[in-house]
C-alpha cells in the first residue's frame, strides 16, 4: 500500500456519502474530525497536489514507451496522368500504396537511464502529497485549537471584566461608606477599563480559520477537556526521534528521490554520446508504378500493371558525431542540476533535524508549563482571598486586590496557551518524524466535549467550583 492510499485509508473513515449530512450538522457545532473531512474536500491546494501527482506519475509510461517497439500503417493515394507529344499519347492511372512500418529499440541506454529517472520522479510525487496530506492535517489541528484558544481567551477576558467590575463596585461602596479613598476608584475603574478594552479586542471573529478552511459557518465547538493526557514523548529521547526523522520524513525522503531522478538524468544525457540500434521492418503494398517498375517494352503498349508488395527487415545503428553542441550542453545541465537537488537534501536534512529537536524540547516544556500554570492558578486564586480579607482587616488596599485578580486571569490564560501548545507540538513532531496520520486527529477526538461552553468551561473543573 502506497503512502497516499495509506493516508486516505485512514483520513476516510467515515464513507463520502455521509459527509453532506456531516457537513449540515456542522453547520451550528464544529467538531475536529468533522472538519477535517471537510477540508479534506474543500481544501484546493490538497486538490492541486492530487493532480499533480497525478500528472507526475503518467512521465513512467511515457519514458517506458521509448523502449518499447512502435507500429505506424498508413496508404497513399495518387492520381497520375502522363502525356507525350511525339508521337501523341495521353493516359491517366490512379494508384494506391499501403504500408506498415516497425521499430524496435535494441540498445538506447539514454531511454533506459531516462526511465529510471521517471520512476525516481513518480516516487518523489507521492511522497510530496503524502507530506501535503500530512499538512493539512497539522494545518487543521491549529485552525481548530487556535479557535479554542480565541475562544479560552475571550471567556478569560469576560470573567477578569466581570470581576474586576465587581471591585469597582466594591471600592466605590467604600468610599461612600468612608472605608477607602478616591484613588482606591479611580484605580479600580483603570483596571476595568484595560479589562473591557481586552475583551473587545478578543471578540474579533474566532471561527475565521476554520471557515476558510471549509467553506461552512459555525456558532460553536466542542472544546478539550481538561483530562487530556499531558505525556512526555514515546520514547522520550531526542536522538530516537531525531533518528526516526531522517529516516521516515516524507519530505526528507522526497528529495532523496529527487536526487536519485537528478542521478539519472545525468546519466541520460551523458548516453547521448553512445550509439544506439534499432530493428526496422516495413512492408508495403500497391500498384507497380508506384514502386518505381516501369515495365513497357514501348511507351504505347502497356506492360505489366499489376499489385506490388514489398517487404524488408533490418537493423540500424546510428552513431552521433556532431550535434552542434548540444549533448555536451545538456550534461553540463543536468550535472549542475544534481548538484543542486543534493544541497536542497541536505538543507533540508538540517532543517528536519532541527525542527525534530525544537518540537521535542518544546513538548517537554509545555508539559511543565501546563502543570506550573495550573499550580498558578491556585496560588493566584487563594492570592485573591488573601488579599480581598487584607484589604477588609487594613492592611491591604484596593491595588493589592486588583493585581491579584490580573495576575489570576493571567494564570489561566497562560495555563490554556500552554495546553494548546502541548497539542501543536506534539502533531509538529509527529509531522517531522513523517508519522503523523488521521488517527492522531481522532485520539484527540476522544478528549472533547460536546457540550462545551468557552464561558465556563476555559478553566478546569476544581479550579472552577473554588472560583
Amino acid at each position: 500500500m502506497t503512502v497516499c492510499s495509506r493516508l486516505f485509508a485512514v483520513a476516510l473513515i467515515f464513507p463520502l456519502t455521509l459527509i453532506p449530512m456531516l457537513a449540515y450538522a456542522s453547520a451550528e457545532r464544529a467538531d475536529l474530525l468533522g472538519v477535517y473531512r471537510q477540508a479534506v474536500e474543500h481544501d484546493a491546494q490538497l486538490s492541486a497536489a492530487r493532480h499533480d501527482y497525478q500528472a507526475r506519475r503518467e512521465s513512467v509510461p511515457q519514458a517506458r514507451a521509448g523502449l518499447l517497439p512502435t507500429l505506424n500503417a498508413g496508404s497513399t493515394v495518387e492520381a497520375v496522368r502522363l502525356q507525350r507529344d511525339e508521337p501523341g499519347l495521353t493516359r491517366t492511372r490512379n494508384t494506391a500504396v499501403f504500408q506498415a512500418n516497425l521499430n524496435q529499440p535494441l540498445f538506447r541506454v539514454d531511454r533506459w537511464f531516462q526511465l529510471e529517472a521517471a520512476q525516481a520522479t513518480a516516487s518523489q510525487a507521492e511522497l510530496e502529497l503524502g507530506a501535503k496530506e500530512q499538512g493539512l492535517i497539522l494545518t487543521t489541528a491549529q485552525a481548530y485549537f487556535e479557535t479554542l484558544r480565541a475562544l479560552d481567551l475571550l471567556a478569560a477576558s469576560k470573567a477578569e471584566e466581570a470581576a474586576l467590575k465587581r471591585q469597582q463596585a466594591q471600592a466605590q461602596a467604600r468610599l461612600d461608606n468612608g472605608a477607602s479613598s478616591i484613588t482606591d476608584v479611580l484605580d479600580a475603574q483603570a483596571a476595568y477599563d484595560n479589562a473591557n478594552a481586552n475583551r473587545k479586542l478578543a471578540e474579533r471573529k474566532v471561527y475565521d480559520a476554520l471557515s476558510r478552511l471549509t467553506r461552512q459557518d459555525y456558532a460553536s465547538i466542542e472544546g478539550i477537556e481538561h483530562q487530556l493526557p499531558v505525556q512526555l514523548p514515546v520514547p522520550n529521547d531526542a536522538k530516537a526521534w531525531v533518528g526516526r526523522a531522517v529516516q521516515q520524513n516524507l519530505a526528507l525522503r522526497a528529495s532523496s528521490y529527487a536526487v536519485i531522478a537528478a542521478e539519472q538524468t545525468n546519466r541520460q544525457r551523458k548516453a547521448g554520446y553512445a550509439p544506439t540500434v534499432d530493428a526496422v521492418a516495413s512492408w508495403r503494398k500497391g500498384d507497380n508504378d508506384s514502386f518505381g517498375y516501369s515495365n513497357p517494352t514501348d511507351f504505347g503498349r502497356d506492360g505489366y500493371r499489376g499489385s506490388v508488395s514489398q517487404g524488408s527487415i533490418g537493423v540500424e545503428l546510428n552513431i552521433p558525431l556532431y550535434s552542434g553542441g548540444m549533448t555536451r550542453s545538456q550534461v553540463r545541465e543536468s550535472t549542475e542540476r544534481l548538484a543542486q537537488s543534493e544541497d536542497e537534501r541536505e538543507d533540508r536534512r538540517r532543517e528536519v533535524v532541527l525542527n525534530t529537536r525544537n518540537f521535542y524540547r518544546a513538548i517537554n516544556s509545555d508539559i511543565e508549563q501546563v502543570t506550573a500554570r495550573r499550580q498558578t492558578i491556585r496560588s493566584s486564586r487563594a492570592s485573591v482571598k488573601a488579599n480581598q480579607v487584607g484589604r477588609d482587616l487594613g492592611s491591604r488596599n484596593t491595588a493589592d486586590v486588583l493585581n491579584a485578580e490580573r495576575q489570576l486571569y493571567a494564570a489561566v490564560r497562560e495555563y490554556n496557551n500552554a495546553r494548546y501548545d502541548y497539542i501543536i507540538d506534539t502533531l509538529k513532531l509527529k509531522q517531522a518524524a513523517g508519522t503523523l496520520s488521521p488517527a492522531d486527529l481522532s485520539d484527540l477526538a476522544m478528549y472533547l466535549n460536546k457540550d462545551y461552553d468557552p464561558d465556563r468551561d476555559f478553566l478546569p473543573p476544581q479550579e472552577r467550583q473554588a472560583l
